[in-house]
Protein backbone atom coordinates (compact mmCIF):
# COMPACT_ATOMS: atom_id res chain seq x y z
CA UNK A 1 0.00 0.00 0.00
CA UNK A 2 1.36 3.19 -1.18
CA UNK A 3 -0.06 6.96 -1.23
CA UNK A 4 1.09 8.17 -5.08
CA UNK A 5 2.12 11.21 -6.17
CA UNK A 6 -1.60 12.17 -6.79
CA UNK A 7 -2.10 12.35 -3.58
CA UNK A 8 0.57 13.99 -2.39
CA UNK A 9 0.66 16.83 -5.02
CA UNK A 10 -2.38 17.48 -4.06
CA UNK A 11 -2.19 17.72 -0.02
CA UNK A 12 1.04 19.85 -0.60
CA UNK A 13 -1.04 22.33 -3.11
CA UNK A 14 -3.67 22.58 -1.21
CA UNK A 15 -1.27 23.30 1.82
CA UNK A 16 0.43 26.47 -0.01
CA UNK A 17 -3.01 27.83 -1.11
CA UNK A 18 -3.99 27.67 2.35
CA UNK A 19 -0.88 29.54 3.49
CA UNK A 20 -1.54 32.04 0.92
CA UNK A 21 -5.07 32.61 0.61
CA UNK A 22 -5.42 35.53 2.78
CA UNK A 23 -3.72 37.71 0.09
CA UNK A 24 -6.40 36.76 -2.31
CA UNK A 25 -6.73 33.91 -4.73
CA UNK A 26 -3.53 32.15 -5.13
CA UNK A 27 -2.82 30.93 -8.94
CA UNK A 28 -1.83 27.35 -9.87
CA UNK A 29 1.15 29.03 -11.90
CA UNK A 30 2.38 29.87 -8.31
CA UNK A 31 1.32 26.86 -6.52
CA UNK A 32 3.21 25.29 -9.26
CA UNK A 33 6.33 27.22 -9.31
CA UNK A 34 6.79 27.29 -5.09
CA UNK A 35 6.09 23.32 -5.33
CA UNK A 36 7.86 21.80 -8.42
CA UNK A 37 4.63 20.43 -9.53
CA UNK A 38 3.55 20.88 -13.57
CA UNK A 39 1.16 23.63 -14.05
CA UNK A 40 -0.97 21.00 -16.28
CA UNK A 41 -1.03 18.57 -13.50
CA UNK A 42 -2.31 20.68 -11.12
CA UNK A 43 -5.07 22.12 -13.20
CA UNK A 44 -6.25 18.16 -13.28
CA UNK A 45 -6.14 18.25 -9.53
CA UNK A 46 -8.12 21.36 -9.10
CA UNK A 47 -10.88 20.28 -11.38
CA UNK A 48 -11.44 17.74 -9.02
CA UNK A 49 -11.46 19.09 -5.63
CA UNK A 50 -13.00 22.14 -7.09
CA UNK A 51 -15.97 19.50 -8.73
CA UNK A 52 -15.60 18.57 -4.65
CA UNK A 53 -16.19 21.62 -3.29
CA UNK A 54 -12.62 22.00 -1.72
CA UNK A 55 -11.64 24.97 -3.94
CA UNK A 56 -13.56 27.79 -5.46
CA UNK A 57 -12.53 29.41 -8.57
CA UNK A 58 -12.23 33.50 -8.67
CA UNK A 59 -11.85 34.16 -12.67
CA UNK A 60 -10.35 37.23 -13.96
CA UNK A 61 -7.55 39.23 -13.31
CA UNK A 62 -6.22 38.57 -9.92
CA UNK A 63 -7.79 35.51 -10.30
CA UNK A 64 -6.73 32.29 -9.18
CA UNK A 65 -8.17 29.20 -6.44
CA UNK A 66 -8.89 29.86 -2.74
CA UNK A 67 -10.39 27.42 -0.34
CA UNK A 68 -14.56 27.18 -0.55
CA UNK A 69 -14.26 25.67 3.17
CA UNK A 70 -12.50 26.50 6.16
CA UNK A 71 -9.16 25.22 6.87
CA UNK A 72 -10.56 23.42 9.94
CA UNK A 73 -13.59 21.27 8.04
CA UNK A 74 -10.56 20.07 4.69
CA UNK A 75 -9.27 16.87 5.77
CA UNK A 76 -6.43 15.10 4.28
CA UNK A 77 -8.80 12.33 3.58
CA UNK A 78 -11.18 14.87 1.91
CA UNK A 79 -8.41 15.87 -0.13
CA UNK A 80 -7.11 12.60 -1.28
CA UNK A 81 -10.46 10.76 -2.37
CA UNK A 82 -11.50 14.12 -4.38
CA UNK A 83 -8.58 13.59 -6.39
CA UNK A 84 -9.64 9.77 -6.77
CA UNK A 85 -6.73 8.50 -4.41
CA UNK A 86 -7.66 4.89 -3.54
CA UNK A 87 -6.99 4.62 0.11
CA UNK A 88 -7.10 0.48 -0.31
CA UNK A 89 -4.35 -1.28 1.51
CA UNK A 90 -6.13 -5.27 0.11
CA UNK A 91 -5.42 -6.74 -3.28
CA UNK A 92 -9.11 -6.86 -3.88
CA UNK A 93 -10.39 -3.73 -3.13
CA UNK A 94 -12.61 -4.86 -0.34
CA UNK A 95 -14.68 -7.03 -2.38
CA UNK A 96 -13.15 -9.84 -0.61
CA UNK A 97 -12.39 -11.94 -3.99
CA UNK A 98 -7.98 -11.80 -2.83
CA UNK A 99 -7.16 -15.28 -3.74
CA UNK A 100 -8.97 -17.51 -6.68
CA UNK A 101 -11.86 -15.59 -6.00
CA UNK A 102 -11.80 -16.25 -1.92
CA UNK A 103 -10.87 -14.12 0.67
CA UNK A 104 -6.99 -14.02 1.25
CA UNK A 105 -5.87 -15.07 5.36
CA UNK A 106 -4.70 -11.51 5.20
CA UNK A 107 -7.38 -9.48 4.55
CA UNK A 108 -8.76 -8.92 7.55
CA UNK A 109 -4.98 -7.13 8.56
CA UNK A 110 -5.24 -5.19 5.63
CA UNK A 111 -9.06 -4.29 5.93
CA UNK A 112 -8.10 -3.20 9.68
CA UNK A 113 -5.24 -0.89 8.55
CA UNK A 114 -7.08 0.56 5.69
CA UNK A 115 -10.00 1.73 8.33
CA UNK A 116 -7.11 2.94 10.38
CA UNK A 117 -5.55 4.92 7.51
CA UNK A 118 -8.87 6.91 7.11
CA UNK A 119 -9.43 7.63 10.79
CA UNK A 120 -6.06 9.51 11.11
CA UNK A 121 -6.48 10.94 7.69
CA UNK A 122 -9.88 12.26 8.55
CA UNK A 123 -8.68 13.50 11.80
CA UNK A 124 -6.05 15.29 9.98
CA UNK A 125 -7.00 19.10 8.91
CA UNK A 126 -5.42 21.42 6.81
CA UNK A 127 -5.25 23.75 9.59
CA UNK A 128 -3.47 21.33 11.75
CA UNK A 129 -1.19 20.82 9.06
CA UNK A 130 -0.32 24.70 8.39
CA UNK A 131 0.63 25.05 11.87
CA UNK A 132 3.09 22.95 11.76
CA UNK A 133 6.12 24.17 12.37
CA UNK A 134 7.86 24.13 9.12
CA UNK A 135 4.96 25.06 7.17
CA UNK A 136 4.49 27.88 10.17
CA UNK A 137 8.31 28.82 9.08
CA UNK A 138 7.13 29.41 5.41
CA UNK A 139 4.18 31.03 6.14
CA UNK A 140 6.63 33.83 8.05
CA UNK A 141 8.43 34.31 5.15
CA UNK A 142 4.97 34.76 3.16
CA UNK A 143 4.24 37.10 5.82
CA UNK A 144 7.13 39.24 5.40
CA UNK A 145 6.95 39.36 1.57
CA UNK A 146 3.60 40.56 1.65
CA UNK A 147 4.69 43.12 4.37
CA UNK A 148 7.78 44.06 1.97
CA UNK A 149 5.45 44.02 -1.44
CA UNK A 150 3.20 46.97 0.42
CA UNK A 151 6.62 48.99 1.61
CA UNK A 152 7.83 49.16 -1.69
CA UNK A 153 4.10 49.77 -3.20
CA UNK A 154 4.03 52.56 -0.63
CA UNK A 155 7.23 54.11 -1.76
CA UNK A 156 6.06 54.00 -5.70
CA UNK A 157 2.77 55.97 -4.35
CA UNK A 158 4.70 58.65 -2.34
CA UNK A 159 7.31 59.42 -5.00
CA UNK A 160 4.64 59.51 -7.93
Amino acid sequence: MRLTTKGRFAVTAMIDLAQRQTGGPVTLAGISERQKISLSYLEQLFGKLRRHCIVASVRGPGGGYRLARGMQEVSVADIIAAVDEPLDATNCGGRENCQDEQRCMTHDLWTNLNKRMHEYLASVTLHDLVNQPKAKAVAATISMDDRLRGARRDNVAMSA
